[in-house]
């Protein structure tokens, strides 16, 4: 009778880390900061179409980095128990760190259960009202989640790009200066010999939280305002800050999605309105 294989729990439970965090570094690094006028997203992206950085509900943004089709998943999973709870509760019911804790245990249940595990890191954020009530949620794929200061980097070579943005972060930074400190932060590895390196535009997939904005407040960067925040057009980033765009110089591709949504009108606290409660 042949002995079956035996690998110990423990030796199991690191092969399925070492595969995760394989798959993580080998992909293009994403950056989450605070700044001023709300939160920044700041991936390394060469797809127009397969985005790392989307919208998860009024106030909550996600980032992630891995496999695609996995993060994707969570992602749409994450849109559909927002929905739910704002619908059959309130709209501001619905908060990132909830959705973070959720991801932890989905991940945490594919990791311990299933022959392999999601390789995928995923960033939760929430805008708050000011730089200090930001939330920005680390997820990993063993179900752990974690509340970073302010700053985060995902994918690739993460530490040393942490360490980049632990140096020039300041939550009262603009939206122009916090693009420049991203960009310089993912730019800072993966060179030749280890030499910082120039992304172009065009190798970039940006968007923010807009802490100014009621309702809807994710909107992606691109074209013309993009390229003007990349080389320091303060008013280009002024108008893209602002929300306000200046024909012909910020030509987005979500220049058509509405900034408010049905729900809007219960987030703004009208004295004797009790619509919300």
């Amino acid at each position: 009778m042949a002995m079956q294989f035996y690998a110990s729990p423990e030796q199991i439970m690191r092969d399925r880390s070492e595969l995760a965090r394989k798959g993580i570094a080998r992909g293009r690094s994403s950056v989450v900061v605070s700044y001023t006028g709300g939160v920044l997203f700041v991936a390394e992206n060469l797809s127009s179409t397969l985005h790392k950085v989307s919208e998860i509900y009024d106030r909550i943004g996600f980032a992630a980095v891995g496999r695609y089709n996995e993060f994707e998943n969570l992602r749409r999973a994450g849109v559909r128990m927002a929905d739910l709870n704002g619908l059959s509760y309130d709209r501001r019911d619905v908060t990132g760190l909830a959705l973070a804790n959720s991801y932890a245990q989905i991940l945490g249940a594919i990791f311990t259960e299933q022959s392999k595990p999601f390789e995928v890191e995923i960033c939760v954020a929430e805008v708050g009202a000011t730089p200090e009530e930001d939330s920005l949620y680390r997820c990993t794929y063993d179900g752990s989640v974690t509340d970073e200061p302010g700053r985060m980097a995902m994918g690739g070579q993460a530490e040393a790009i942490s360490g980049v943005l632990k140096s020039n972060h300041r939550p009262d930074m603009s939206l122009a200066d916090a693009v420049k400190v991203a960009v310089q932060a993912l730019g800072s590895v993966g060179g030749e010999g280890g030499a910082a390196r120039t992304i172009a535009g065009d190798q970039l997939e940006v968007a923010i939280l807009d802490r100014s904005r009621v309702g809807r407040t994710f909107r992606r960067i691109t074209g013309a305002a993009l390229t003007a925040l990349l080389d320091g057009d303060a008013a280009g980033g002024s108008a893209a800050e602002g929300g306000r765009a200046q024909t012909p110089t910020t030509p987005t591709e979500e220049g058509h999605k509405p900034t408010t949504s049905a729900g809007s009108a219960d987030l703004e606290d009208k004295p004797g309105d009790n619509s919300g409660t």
